[in-house]
């Protein structure tokens, strides 16, 4: 009689600074996992680049990492999931499956002046339309344009069909199958600048417009589908790719938010906040994202997104740029021996702002800085940044989509283990942040995406049951005083602005 393993899930999240393996049980538990950080490359200032080689050397070996220390083997994998960062663009030889050059990373800024021509020429309106997005350097089309415009014999190449263009869910999907497959999902899809989110298909008005040949663009499937089997060599058999979606969007799965009006914010190297709005997209009036949350069935749901750039990676640069700390867990004691009273604020701009506000050109800016000013301070000043963007967000998204936004707010992401900042969030917006006991959402909602098309687990409502509260922040902070900082955080913001 043969042993048949209970199914296991791997979900492959493959982030901005590292590269995550997590094996989940049928029940969606993870039971094991790996992770593999590597260098980030900054050839110019404003830009910032990835060699595509450690991405998938990375991926490979966490993935074969989280296999062994399960000790299941690939007999007991039902089906790969996959979650990526967004945005950053890859293009590669479709002969040799070689990159023409490194990955340009979401938070590069090499095309602001193409951008800037852009809506100088009055193309953004349309733009936003079709795709939801805005012109900003943040997403692939203008890199793409810039890689065809750069790299010798690049255009010649892309127009004899012999390129191929990827998010990072695409190179890793063409690696994993051995180049058989080049495939996308809806999420990713929608961060290019190049995709239609009406009418679901790759608008050639627009990549005519950034002279992008259609040839180099990948097809575009739901998030939870077939994207092909990997090799067999690379884990001892063939396991079916079945889930697929850009990090933000995984992690919205990944709490259950699938009614219309639910929220989620996630906080990694940046922090994004999503609106679930169902079938409905709704134009920003304030300069936020329209997206795909996420598609089955070949039915899209929409969201509203806020992006900002700069979250956890402000707890990096205390590390690594003013060395006053030696690892992210020293920053919650710090910032709680701080006076609060000298109100010091730190405007992270370090690559630009990003949603509501939309400035490439800002850089980070402290103010209220006195001489009994020091580490405590500029620690508190960095993780309370991360609440007051937030609720830039969320003042934005209650504007767009009404009364019905002011809520709980889901959070994940690894600044969540810091309890002194959720409940500064809390405080700040004056509203309840729910932290769940999985917090690896992005993985969890791969997972899921995966678990479902290999009919491991049932359709969202029944997912939906399966989420567990670890807190609940509530607000703290009376009103006067929340106004007062949010206040002087505005007067901040447009202060770094003006210069």
């Amino acid at each position: 009689m043969t042993h048949i393993l209970a199914p296991h899930i791997l979900a492959i999240d493959q982030g901005t600074t590292s590269s995550r393996a997590i094996l989940f049980d049928a029940a969606l538990r993870p039971v094991a996992s790996a992770q593999e950080e590597f260098p980030q490359h900054y050839p110019r200032p404003g830009w910032v680049e990835h060699d595509p080689a450690d991405l998938w050397s990375t991926v490979a070996a966490t993935a074969r990492a989280a296999i062994e220390k399960a000790g299941i083997g690939a007999g007991g994998i039902a089906a790969i999931g996959i979650t990526n960062q967004r945005e950053t663009t890859l293009i590669w030889d479709r002969g040799t499956g070689q990159p023409i050059h490194p990955a340009i990373v979401w938070q590069d800024r090499r095309t602001a002046d193409t951008c800037a021509a852009l809506k100088a020429a009055g193309h953004e309106p349309t733009i936003t339309a079709r795709t939801g997005l805005l012109l900003d350097p943040y997403f692939s089309g203008t890199k793409v344009k810039w890689l065809l415009d750069h790299v010798e014999g690049a255009r010649e190449k892309a127009s004899r069909g012999d390129l191929a263009f990827g998010t990072i869910d695409t190179w890793l999907i063409w690696n994993l199958t051995g180049g058989r497959v080049h495939a996308t999902d809806a999420t990713n899809a929608s961060r290019t600048l190049l995709y239609n989110i009406a009418e679901g298909r790759w608008d050639e008005d627009i990549c005519k417009l950034l002279d992008i040949p259609l040839s180099l663009l990948p097809q575009v499937h739901d998030c939870a589908a077939p994207f092909g089997v990997t090799r067999p060599d690379l884990f001892g058999r063939e396991i079916p790719i079945l889930g697929v979606a850009g990090d933000q969007q995984a992690a919205t799965v990944g709490q259950a938010c699938f009614q219309p009006g639910m929220m989620k914010s996630t906080y990694g190297t940046g922090c994004f906040a999503l609106l679930n709005t169902g079938k409905d997209m709704v134009p920003s009036k304030n300069r936020l994202l329209t997206t795909i949350a996420y598609q089955l069935r070949g039915k899209p749901t929409y969201a509203l997104e806020g992006s900002i750039f700069i979250a956890g990676a402000v707890v990096q640069w205390l590390r690594d740029g003013l060395k006053i700390i030696r690892e992210a867990k020293e920053t919650q004691p710090l910032a709680a021996q701080a006076e609060e009273a000298q109100g010091v604020i730190l405007v992270p701009a370090f690559t630009g702002l990003g949603a509501p506000y939309w400035r490439p050109d800002c850089r980070g800016a402290v103010y209220g800085l006195t001489r009994n000013s020091g580490p405590a301070e500029l620690a508190r000043a960095a993780l309370e940044s991360v609440g007051y963007q937030t609720r830039d967000l969320l003042e934005a998204m209650r504007v767009d989509w009404g009364a019905s936004a002011d809520g709980v707010l889901r959070v994940d992401g690894g600044m969540t283990a810091s309890d002194w900042t959720m409940q500064f969030l809390a405080d700040i917006l004056g509203a309840p942040v729910d932290r769940p006991k999985v917090t690896e959402t992005t993985a969890l909602g791969a997972a899921y995406l995966a678990a479902m098309q290999a009919e491991v687990i049932g359709g969202p409502e029944d997912f939906a049951t399966s989420w567990a509260l670890d807190r609940r922040f509530a607000p703290q902070m009376d009103a006067a005083n929340r106004e007062a900082k949010y206040a002087r955080w505005g007067k901040a913001v447009a202060a770094t602005m003006s210069v």
